[in-house]
């Protein structure tokens, strides 16, 4: 679920299926690359598993965890996995100058055309039911 972390107005509410894996592509302030995080849920509960980047800066990997690893890409992308950290509240501040895009599964979702652009998004687990 995604809704305004200052308001709590709910902007959007999408059914995750399979593994329950989402991610959130952005381009990075600094380095004006793309950087894709990748997120999975298990229970009420969101952990980062990886993320996608395609140049080095403030604010990306340098270095590798536990249990984490680096591959390339084709395109020359950087890929971390292995990663496993509980997010306790997932927050993204929406680009003013680019999108954040939401992806699950298939289906793009732009938060600046969903939530607005400066808006404080705040991700969220529903129980069903």
């Amino acid at each position: 679920m995604l809704s305004d972390a200052d308001t709590g107005e709910i902007y959007l509410e999408r059914p995750l299926s399979g593994e329950g894996v989402f991610s959130v592509t952005f381009i990075h302030s600094v380095n004006r690359s793309p950087v894709s995080d990748v997120y999975r849920v298990r229970g009420r509960r969101i952990f980062l598993t990886g993320t996608v980047y395609y140049g080095f800066g403030a604010g990306v990997p340098t270095e590798l965890g536990p249990g984490e690893s680096l591959t390339y890409g084709e395109r020359g992308e950087m890929i971390v996995t292995g990663m496993d950290m509980e997010m306790t509240r997932l927050v993204y501040v929406v680009g003013t100058v680019s999108d954040h895009v939401l992806r699950i599964g298939e289906e793009e979702i732009s938060l600046r055309d969903t939530c607005g652009r400066n808006t404080r998004v705040l991700f969220t687990v529903k129980q069903p039911g």
